[in-house]
């Protein structure tokens, strides 16, 4: 084993991996903001463990001076989606960027490991401002449906109990376990549309509330209080009724409500 400090050689993993956490959500959130639906579920992000590293450099026979280049997931980001679907929308966003290069793609979802195993892998150089220059580092991107993150973390934890050597009722048991993930996808997908449908109403009902709940808030701010007390209790009635319909046409009412008295404050 080498001597070398390992906290410093870490540092532009744990900076890669922070900075592409807040990229994908941010990603989330710009796409859900334009289409009102993201493939991104949630991201998270790790940088691999010293022991890991060095019992995977040991595994794969990588000599100590190259596991820079010779361990491609020191920095892994974890990223989860709803639909099979959305992997493969996701990993062409990714192709696209210009702020990380894609040296390769792994396909376990089309083709599974023998463990059952369905994931997509994606190897990119990530480039990092450190305070000695730029660090170009290696990192992985696992991009999976919930189903396959389910099984992969459960998977995960009884190879390091029983260390990478699962006794044969296990392995049996576990292959079974990824297939009825895989058949859970299946079936989400085959109703996905409604899935979706279901999801941009609930978004949509929630844009609304926090809008007229914040123009109200407005009109307060205008010394419009009657009125504002006025559609508080109109919110709260269509609301109590779930009448979509009718709250719509409150939120322009308030809108209108806003405007005129912009311009009262503006004539003075």
């Amino acid at each position: 084993m080498d001597g070398r400090d390992w906290n410093k050689f870490l540092l532009p993993y744990e900076q890669a991996v922070e900075e592409l956490k807040v990229k994908f959500k941010t990603l989330r959130s710009e796409l859900k903001s334009r289409e009102e639906y993201a493939p991104i579920e949630f991201v998270t992000g790790r940088v691999k463990r010293i022991s890991s590293i060095l019992d995977k450099a040991k595994k794969l026979n990588v000599p100590m001076d190259e596991i820079e280049t010779g361990i491609e997931d020191i920095a892994g980001i974890r990223i989860m989606c709803q639909f099979v679907e959305d992997i493969e929308r996701l990993s062409a966003i990714i192709r696209q960027r210009q702020d990380m290069k894609v040296v390769y793609c792994k396909d376990y979802i089309t083709y599974k490991k023998e463990s059952g195993y369905r994931s997509y892998h994606i190897i990119v150089e990530y480039p990092v401002q450190t305070a000695l220059g730029m660090k170009i580092v290696l990192a992985e991107l696992q991009i999976r449906t919930l189903a396959m993150n389910f099984w992969a973390t459960i998977e995960h934890s009884l190879n390091y109990k029983y260390k990478g050597k699962l006794p044969e009722e296990v392995t049996k048991r576990l292959s079974k376990a990824a297939e009825a993930a895989y058949l859970l996808d299946q079936e989400m997908s085959s109703i996905r549309d409604e899935i979706m449908e279901s999801q941009m109403l609930f978004e949509d009902k929630s844009i609304l509330v926090s809008k007229v709940l914040n123009d109200i808030q407005q009109l307060y701010f205008y010394r419009r209080v009657r009125e504002a007390v006025n559609f508080q209790l109109k919110f709260n009635e269509y609301w109590e009724a779930e009448d979509i319909w009718n709250l719509k046409k409150l939120s322009l009412s308030i809108e209108e409500a806003i405007a005129k008295a912009k311009k009262e404050v503006d004539r003075k």
